[in-house]
């Protein structure tokens, strides 16, 4: 391949590397030139452009991504079209990411045109998540280098999602009289909540005295009918013989590993009965927050083996957070606060298509669309809503009169979507982890369609970009977290959010909300078609 400035009468085929304009024709990046863009280039005093010319052994960015992507070997995972050089795998269901870390290595040393990246091993993943993605960096590369690729995947399972497996759960608490009991109901709700992202469910619970024959037989009669065992102590273990290690081998099981470099969750033990596990639980798993003890549960209930050896590798990355036990803090706790979500309402487009009324100031069921749209995203979970304004302004301001909302204004709505979501961007407020970012005109999203995207950003920590899909297929809203908001800033033209969703660097999780996804008015044939009716 070829790259770099090239004469416009010799450009036929090549591929730009920027968007250029041929008098009132715009020319995106990756267009690939036909005769007639030449011709048109030549007519606007374009004499040169910047641009890629393959070679015969070249193969096509997109190509080359759905060649290599096609090759790996998984299960449980769905592979995305190619698109810009990019092809996305996410995951068919919920369940335990594993990775052959070697194999990726090994395709990352071929060639530094073309990567592959995943989330890391053994991660719980949600239905739709992104887990991997393979993106080509330039145009194309030679044949040879996709060959080799794919000739040592052959054979072997590259990555996989293990889908978790619906297990009955017997709980053993023991009670001291120091425990409150609200101290071990609170446990109990905790473990149902933790459970359920496996559809797991506690079928079973013994609430015993601190001590190991009490707890032994409590072991032996849920371990009979139950998939899994789980002990919650009233008094931390501090030594292998302790009574929740002792009580697993008096009821005639077996200790595999009592501790694990993991903090917190230092202090869960690892046994079996029966060829069912049972799990000595650490203080930290009465919190629903994150810590060792989720490891090892989330892997059991995948299928996933955890062995000693297992255990004992999971020092590197297995610092996950401070906790406010400790008698010296290594460092202050802070308390943790809520991914805060603020919606921008976009309603300054022209409506262009609906060849001369304003969509947004449509009736829908005695209400101007633009109004129900933004009461709906009010009612929601949203933080705050800021609706951008431009064509019609002030038309679209007294529809929203009352609503209590802030407005941003799009001076330079003509240009094209990119100058609304600066504007929206710019008008958030400092502490904002999240822009949902909702079309004025999709009568089909709900309140609680909102909810759910708001739900997943806060499951994903308020780190990923979350998108509505209906049916598989990409929609609207979107919710971009804040790491992106400097990206907006890069934004030009009729490009929105799909293009920093598209651009990857940051995981997408798909959240399936109906058809409502991929509905909007922008014709005056679907407008008709959603029950609206046109302002006059």
């Amino acid at each position: 391949m070829r790259f770099g400035p090239i004469p416009v009468e010799d450009a036929e085929g090549a591929i730009l590397a920027h968007a250029t304009v041929a008098g009132q024709k715009r020319l995106r990046k990756a267009h690939r030139l036909t005769a007639e863009d030449v011709r048109e280039l030549a007519a606007a005093g374009v004499a040169e452009v910047v641009a890629a010319s393959l070679a015969s052994d070249d193969v096509d960015e997109n190509e080359a991504a759905a060649r290599i992507a096609g090759a790996l070997r998984h299960s449980g995972i769905e592979v995305k079209p190619a698109s810009t050089g990019r092809v996305n795998l996410h995951a068919k269901t919920a369940g335990v990411f594993t990775v052959d870390k070697e194999l990726i290595d090994s395709i990352n040393q071929v060639d530094p045109t073309v990567t592959v990246a995943t989330v890391a091993a053994f991660a719980s993943v949600v239905a739709g998540q992104m887990v991997a993605t393979v993106k080509i960096i330039p145009f194309a590369v030679p044949e040879a280098v996709v060959d080799w690729i794919v000739s040592i995947t052959a054979g072997h399972t590259i990555f996989e999602v293990h889908p978790y497996r619906a297990w009955s759960v017997g709980i053993v608490q023991t009670v001291l009289p120091s425990v409150k009991q609200s101290v071990l109901d609170k446990t109990r709700r905790v473990t149902e909540a933790r459970l359920a992202r496996s559809g797991s469910r506690v079928s079973e619970e013994r609430r015993t005295p601190h001590e190991s024959g009490a707890v032994a037989q409590a072991i032996s009669e849920l371990s009979r009918d139950n998939d899994m065992v789980l002990v919650f102590g009233a008094s931390a273990v501090c030594d292998p013989e302790d009574v929740i290690p002792a009580a697993i081998r008096e009821s005639g099981g077996t200790v595999f590993r009592a501790g694990m470099p993991v903090d917190p969750g230092n202090l869960l033990i690892l046994g079996e009965r029966g060829g069912r596990p049972v799990l000595g639980a650490p203080g930290c798993a009465r919190s629903p927050k994150e810590n060792g003890f989720d490891w090892v549960l989330d892997r059991l209930i995948a299928g996933v083996p955890v062995t000693e050896d297992d255990i004992a590798g999971m020092g590197v990355g297995g610092l996950l957070m401070e906790i406010p036990t400790r008698p010296q803090p290594r460092e202050p706790a802070e308390p943790a606060r809520r991914a805060k979500v603020h919606a921008i309402v976009l309603a300054a487009g022209r409506s262009s298509r609906m060849g001369g009324p304003n969509k947004l100031l449509a009736g829908f069921g005695g209400k101007k669309l633009i109004r129900l749209v933004t009461e709906r995203v009010q009612a929601s979970r949203a933080d705050g809503v800021v609706v951008v304004t431009g064509h019609q302004a002030e038309r679209v301001r007294e529809a929203l009169a009352g609503t209590n909302v802030r407005f941003a204004d799009n001076q330079d709505f003509a240009s094209g979507l990119a100058g609304s979501l600066k504007a929206g961007i710019r008008a958030l407020p400092a502490d904002a982890d999240g822009a949902m970012v909702v079309l004025g005109d999709m009568p089909g999203v709900g309140s609680a369609d909102f909810d759910a995207l708001i739900t997943a950003f806060a499951r994903a920590a308020g780190h990923s970009i979350v998108r509505a899909t209906h049916a598989g297929k990409r929609g609207n809203p979107v919710i971009l977290p804040r790491a992106v908001f400097p990206a907006v800033e890069l934004l030009e033209g009729d490009v929105g959010a799909r293009h920093l969703v598209e651009a990857g660097g940051v995981e997408v999780v798909d959240v399936e909300i109906g058809e409502g996804a991929s509905i909007d008015v922008d014709t005056p044939d679907a407008l008709a078609l959603a029950g609206g009716v046109a302002a006059g």
